[in-house]
């Protein structure tokens, strides 16, 4: 999610980069590293140390990165787990872990330099699918409002509870996530009914 302008610090020299350049860049480095050996080699170093030549230069904060990669590591490891399947199922292993970081750490850097409306433009200019970038605007757009929307729920639902006990905390988390999906599906519907209502096809 982008950060409001007041709460990013962005490198003078990668700020200036056009849009175009900075998301090709990023775009040529992930299909870089999705097409690495399925085993560890000098490689991955190289990109590794690539990326971290560049984030001084992107000037992105160790804890909004670090925040961030620690979330989606739970993701990466249920795609590192499937790779368990297979034989010789280390190395590949290995590289799933490695080849997600990567990936991620590089998206990171973009969405860190460039504003996400500069990307949807130069998205756009590449013909993507227009479906696909009113659905990613809109994405942008309602995150924020749907965090909002759970932590409402998470402080109603404190107020209202008197015990510590752990299981509880996790059936209380059960029961707000099943509300918030049911909100954000219904407040999917009210927009998707008002876009219509204005001519949006």
């Amino acid at each position: 999610m982008q950060l409001p302008a007041t709460e990013r610090r962005t490198g003078a020299s990668v700020s200036r980069t056009p849009p175009s350049i900075k998301l090709g860049t990023a775009l040529a480095l992930v299909l870089f590293i999705c097409l690495l050996p399925r085993r560890l080699t000098a490689t991955y170093g190289i990109v590794a140390g690539i990326l971290l030549f560049l984030w001084p230069l992107c000037r992105m904060p160790f804890l909004f990165a670090l925040r961030r990669l620690l979330v989606m590591e739970f993701f990466i490891a249920g795609v590192a787990l499937l790779s368990l399947l297979t034989p010789s199922a280390t190395p590949v292993v290995l590289a799933a872990l490695a080849k997600s970081n990567l990936c991620v750490f590089t998206m990171l850097l973009l969405i860190w330099t460039t504003p996400f409306h500069d990307i949807l433009g130069q998205l756009r200019k590449l013909r993507m699918p227009t479906v696909m970038l009113t659905t990613l605007a809109l994405m942008y757009r309602f995150l924020p409002v749907l965090l909002e929307e759970s932590r409402r729920m998470q402080r109603a639902r404190a107020s209202r509870t008197f015990s510590r006990r752990r299981r509880l905390a996790w059936d209380n988390l059960a029961a707000i996530l099943g509300q918030l999906f049911i909100r954000s599906a219904e407040r999917a519907e009210r927009i998707y009914l008002a876009m219509c209502a204005r001519g949006w096809k």
